[in-house]
């Protein structure tokens, strides 16, 4: 059956759309994440904080939380000149914060977005895809100024789903179930943003919510205008043979982009990350039980130092246990 829609089933289809996205971002979630969010931000008041990853999915306070704080203006977030500075011109920076919470640390990393950035890189015309790719899906606001910055950021995350929805029709097969159109979305964004992750990761994202993306993906096309027609689980959108082709072009100029952009915020975090140092020393303490001792320059600049740290390793004997 050919699914069309008019301007009535649009609108429906988007209201639906962002009434899933609103009553997901409400959810509650365990104590200790509200309360790190508390001491984290202190007297700040950004728009909201948006918690997502797998501590979200699999909730263990052992773990690293995964966290964006959205301004107003990047001025509104305690960092340098030049770490604002550099978030401006190639957004987000990135922090790692330990903080006591019930009488154990809590450890995160926080990114740092303005409303604006978050905007522009959940739209369309973006050529960057790590923010619309990760905020299709779910999250929580764990802290909101008031309505009108939740409406912000929601609005966001309505661009994000448009978005991941669009690209899954290119990028997915001719005529598939929406599980098939998600995974070969989420297969594409993660080769464009050369994450290290194995074949599964895809596939995980989607265990457990599968209702959630089989429901979103068709009034996701019905929101865009997309034509699309439905057999049972099976779906296939319309797209003009030149239209696929513009997509696939897109996407190909996206996937190298990805690679660039990628490399360039390593690079960028080296002079940026704060408190990224200890976020090194954690992982290597919890995965080999070894201290890393740190001074105050490598902790600020964590990969500027990588191979004195890879040195002090060396000399306590990791790689020896390894070989």
């Amino acid at each position: 059956m050919l699914t069309m829609a008019d301007p009535s089933s649009r609108l429906a289809a988007a209201g639906r759309i962002a009434h899933t996205l609103a009553n997901e971002l409400v959810q509650p979630v365990p104590a200790f994440v509200t309360q790190f969010v508390c001491e984290l931000l202190g007297a700040a008041q950004p728009l909201g904080v948006l918690f997502y990853g797998s501590v979200l999915r699999e909730p263990d306070p052992d773990g690293v939380l995964d966290f964006y704080v959205i301004v107003e203006r990047l001025e509104d977030w305690t960092s340098g000149y030049f770490a604002r500075e550099a978030n401006r011109l190639l957004p987000p920076n990135v922090e790692y914060h330990e903080i006591p919470v019930g009488g154990r640390i809590i450890r995160a990393k926080v990114a740092i977005l303005s409303i604006a950035q978050f905007r522009r890189m959940t739209g369309r015309a973006t050529l960057d895809t790590t923010i619309w790719a990760r905020f299709c899906q779910p999250v929580r606001l764990v802290w909101v100024r008031g309505p009108e910055a939740a409406d912000a950021i929601l609005g966001c995350l309505v661009r994000a789903m448009g978005q991941a929805g669009r690209w899954a029709a290119a990028l997915g097969p001719a005529q598939g179930t929406a599980d098939e159109f998600w995974l070969a979305l989420f297969a594409h964004t993660y080769g464009a943003e050369l994450r290290v992750e194995n074949g599964r990761r895809p596939s995980a994202l989607l265990e457990g919510r599968e209702a959630r993306y089989r429901a979103l993906l068709p009034d996701i096309w019905l929101a865009d205008g997309l034509p699309f027609t439905r057999d049972g689980a099976q779906l296939a959108p319309r797209l003009t043979q030149q239209l696929r082709r513009s997509m696939h072009e897109g996407w190909w100029l996206r996937g190298r982009l990805g690679r660039v952009l990628n490399v360039s915020r390593l690079f960028k975090g080296a002079f940026t990350f704060e408190g990224g140092a200890r976020y090194i020393a954690w992982k290597i303490k919890r995965h080999s039980g070894i201290e890393l001792p740190l001074g105050p320059f490598s902790e600020r600049h964590p990969l500027i130092c990588l191979p004195y740290l890879l040195w002090k390793l060396r000399q306590a004997g990791f790689f020896r246990r390894r070989g």
